[in-house]
């Protein structure tokens, strides 16, 4: 007798097979779980539809070539495995993410080289970083004295599981009863926060984002594409701690939930302490471009591919 496997909860891709996302596993000697040694990226399906999935796929494609790891596979293969875990898991609004992990080398060495890397990935229900009333009222966001792993220790641009200084930022703020943190780099300028980048429309009216120290987000390229497109006063450079506190408005983008409004910054209201025009119109512009076919990919419209035999059998 066959039994039904429940994806409900969602689906992975895990050495070769899918199974329901609670079944997921990796061997705990990978070096991916033993020292973070790993890239991966995140897309976002939205009502049946992958967002920006072409430039994710590029940035996980260069993330992994600057860590030297192969996921094995080519950009139509890992869309193709993409897609099938979100069919697995029926979701209509899911959080898709791939990783390549370093994989274990043989016993006793320690020649990352020898290691053979691994493939997985899993769509699971959506994700928001803020809950509905932070979307709606804004989030308090607290600047630590915690500092962003530099550039040339970890190049940030590529997206990574070096999360220990944003995770201690993130206990700091919380313990001050923060909603989130933006940690800073060795000059006192704002970089960004766990899981998100960072925006502020100054005391002048422009519209600020750090350039330097950041991963270089596809909703954050959107949000810029966005103002260029509105033919908004804009600024890619270092973001002084001073700067971001007067500001007139701030926000946060991720595509865990897109633009969301920060109303206060250590506790202080944020100009009027409400979310901001121009916040606003970004994001509304942001959702609304979810539909537009030049960004969307329906994940039916998504053909089969078959994956090579080495990635099929974890080799």
């Amino acid at each position: 007798m066959t039994t039904l496997r429940d994806y409900s909860q969602g689906a992975a891709f895990v050495r070769g097979q899918y199974v329901p996302i609670g079944e997921a596993a990796i061997p705990i000697t990978d070096w991916g779980f033993l020292r973070s040694d790993a890239a991966y990226d995140v897309v976002t399906v939205w009502d049946g539809s992958f967002f920006r999935l072409d430039a994710h796929l590029e940035r996980f494609a260069r993330s992994c070539a600057r860590f030297r790891l192969d996921p094995g596979l080519a950009p139509a293969q890992i869309t193709s495995v993409l897609a099938q875990c979100v069919r697995l898991s029926g979701l209509q609004s899911a959080y898709v993410e791939m990783v390549t992990t370093r994989g274990q080398p043989p016993w006793g060495s320690r020649d990352p080289r020898l290691a053979v890397n691994q493939f997985c990935a899993f769509a699971v229900p959506y994700v928001w970083i803020a809950n509905a009333e932070q979307r709606e009222k804004g989030l308090n966001l607290v600047v630590s004295r915690v500092q962003r792993i530099p550039a040339t220790s970890v190049d940030p641009r590529a997206k990574n599981y070096h999360w220990n200084d944003l995770t201690m930022g993130l206990l700091g703020a919380l313990d001050a009863g923060g909603d989130t943190v933006v940690l800073t780099d060795s000059a006192g300028n704002v970089v960004e926060g766990p899981g998100f980048n960072l925006f502020c429309v100054n005391a002048q009216g422009v519209l600020v984002t750090p350039l330097d120290g950041v991963l270089e987000g596809i909703t954050r390229r959107t949000v810029i594409e966005i103002a260029q497109a509105r033919g908004l006063p804009l600024q890619l450079r270092a973001l002084p701690a001073g700067e971001l506190r007067g500001a007139r408005e701030v926000f946060v983008t991720s595509s865990a939930g897109g633009v969301l409004p920060v109303t206060r910054v250590d506790g202080v209201p944020v100009g009027s302490g409400a979310p901001g025009p121009i916040t606003r119109q970004l994001g509304q512009t942001y959702w609304d471009w979810h539909r537009d076919p030049r960004y969307s990919l329906a994940v039916d419209s998504v053909p089969a591919v078959d994956v090579p035999d080495a990635v099929a059998a974890g080799a």
